[in-house]
């Protein structure tokens, strides 16, 4: 049984000609006819009874009229959530993110505009270090993720392009004897105690910190490690050190603690987006037009 087959039987039953039904279904009777026929002979009983006169339901033909409805409905919404489906307008986006994204605007304002304009696409959002990120979208666990990256060395099944750079700031105790400077040279730090993100969490902004000490000539004295940047932000407030973070994260408001400009022109960490090279879907390219329609407007 084939699905003409029940629009056909359709057409029949709800005109209860088979004159009005070929010509609704744009073919010829006596074919119509043949192919009512093959299907009564399919099914083993009648679904018509025919006179000259008129054409009625039999008592079987009423129960199949009801199911094939059905079916033809259901097979119509499943050929409807495909090409939906096809167009980017359904399904699931699972997307990485870095703790400072949700503190830019960049993030807040795709996510509202997509969910308005793709209402039943789900956003399933998680928040992860920049490894974790790589590691799931290598592993099809993401399809795209926001992350602290230049590009530079990342896996070659992966596409990472950087889409804006913050400035990186110094965050230090209120009494700290830098804290009525608006700003400081990295070479200024060169007997501070430092609390950064442990080696294992995996995150972007370990490298940017150790280069920037570097640079200024010295290997930067890590006295306390913490996976959170919250966490870290209330440790300078209670006195064990400072700590570098990306710019976003200074609206986080903790009393005691300061925010410092970092003069060194490398004082910048990337924002990068990652992709599966082999991962592109129209769900995923309707994100990406959403993105650089709002990356283009700041």
């Amino acid at each position: 049984m084939e699905l003409r087959h029940l629009r056909y039987f359709l057409a029949v039953a709800e005109e209860l000609s088979f004159t009005r039904a070929a010509r609704r279904l744009h073919i010829g009777q006596p074919p119509l006819s043949l192919q009512i026929k093959a299907l009564e002979a399919e099914l083993g009983l009648a679904l018509f009874e025919r006179t000259k006169r008129r054409v009625a339901l039999t008592p079987a033909g009423q129960r199949f009229l009801v199911s094939a409805r059905s079916i033809l409905a259901e097979a119509e919404r499943a050929a409807e959530e495909a090409r939906r489906a096809a167009r980017g307008e359904i399904g699931e986006l699972r997307i990485g993110f870095t703790s400072s994204l949700p503190f830019t605007s960049l993030m807040p304002e795709v996510i509202r505009a997509y969910r308005g304009s793709q209402p039943r696409v789900t956003l399933t959002l998680v928040e992860m270090f920049t490894a974790d990120q790589i590691e799931a979208l290598l592993a099809g666990r993401l399809e795209i993720g926001f992350l602290r990256h230049t590009g530079e060395d990342a896996p070659p099944e992966l596409i990472v392009r950087p889409i804006r750079r913050d400035p990186l700031r110094l965050a230090i105790h209120a009494r700290h004897r830098l804290a009525r400077a608006r700003s400081v040279e990295f070479s200024e730090l060169r007997e501070e105690s430092f609390i950064t993100y442990p080696a294992s969490a995996g995150t972007g902004l370990r490298l940017p910190l150790r280069q920037l000490a570097l640079a200024a000539g010295f290997e930067p004295k890590v006295v306390q490690e913490a996976s959170e940047a919250a966490t870290q932000i209330g440790l300078v407030a209670a006195g064990l050190g400072v700590t570098v973070i990306p710019s976003p994260l200074e609206c986080i408001r903790v009393p005691g603690v300061r925010y410092l400009e970092i003069r060194d022109a490398a004082a910048q960490v990337s924002l990068a987006v990652a992709l599966r090279r082999d991962g592109a879907s129209p769900l995923l390219a309707g994100f990406l037009a959403m993105l650089d329609s709002k990356i283009a407007a700041t």
